[in-house]
């Protein structure tokens, strides 16, 4: 299949009135309360983590969730093996609500934590999961496409370049360009090392969305259009569509892909 190209008519991400993102409207429309969705969606991440450092054990790593807007439960699936957890957001107001989460994130992110917990390498730190948090977690303010200018080549342990990572929701409801898709999912590639596990999610077919009073642009992909922006940075990826309607968490899209992977080592 061949993407779109970008058009003078798309809205671009630097179009958007991201400074007026309202993260309580956010958390109040998607995750007050645990959707199917995401119980599903943790399900798969959950294994695909738990699995990964079964077989390449390693306690010592750093993880980044790129653009994780108002959205807890990124960081807290890569909490058991992460000395360290990056959360790079470009909103105001989201980047205040994280730091806010910080200290004591609220009691509504248990329901996500108990569909985590199901597996033993959660459960284990079930009673320090908020000590760990409060101690593991950075808040960073900064543009998912700044990651570009980031990246360095030839070492194994960049500072710069992070060994797990997570980017659910972003890189297709940044703008409505194919373009900026695409370059979107290369960022968040460049950001890990080689080898480094990963979790990312998408709206299928979204016709963009809105927070508070605020419309915000998507761009709307497929499956293919998702496996093909991996191309070239992974050695291991597995795509599923959620697509019934009890995984609909809003109008205007039609299903949601889970992509989890494992960065390529040659990279």
């Amino acid at each position: 299949m061949t993407s779109r190209v970008q058009t003078d008519s798309d809205v671009l991400n630097d179009d958007a009135p991201w400074d007026d993102f309202d993260p309580r409207a956010y958390v109040d429309q998607n995750y007050r309360d645990l959707l199917d969705a995401d119980a599903e969606i943790l399900t798969f991440v959950r294994e695909h983590f738990s699995n990964h450092f079964r077989e390449h054990p390693d306690r010592l790593i750093r993880g980044i969730d790129i653009g994780a807007g108002a959205n807890l439960y990124p960081a807290l699936s890569m909490l058991p093996w992460c000395t360290e957890i990056t959360l790079l957001e470009r909103a105001r107001k989201n980047v205040r609500y994280l730091r806010g989460q910080k200290p004591h994130y609220d009691v509504s992110w248990d329901s996500f934590w108990e569909v985590l917990c199901q597996d033993p390498e959660y459960a284990v730190i079930d009673a320090d999961r908020r000590e760990r948090f409060r101690a593991r977690v950075q808040v960073e303010q900064g543009n998912l496409f700044a990651m570009e200018r980031r990246k360095l080549f030839g070492r194994s342990r960049d500072p710069r370049r992070w060994q797990i990572g997570t980017m659910f929701f972003v890189a297709e409801s940044i703008s409505t360009s194919h373009a900026e898709f695409r370059r979107g999912v290369a960022c968040f590639m460049e950001a890990l090392e080689p080898g480094a596990p990963f979790a990312a999610a998408f709206m299928e077919g979204s016709r963009g969305y809105d927070v508070g009073d605020r419309h915000y642009p998507a761009c709307d992909v497929d499956e293919t259009q998702v496996r093909e922006s991996f191309q070239g940075f992974v050695e291991k990826i597995e795509t599923r569509r959620l697509g019934e309607s009890s995984h609909l968490v809003r109008p205007g899209h039609t299903g949601i892909i889970l992509a989890c992977g494992r960065r390529d080592r040659n990279s």
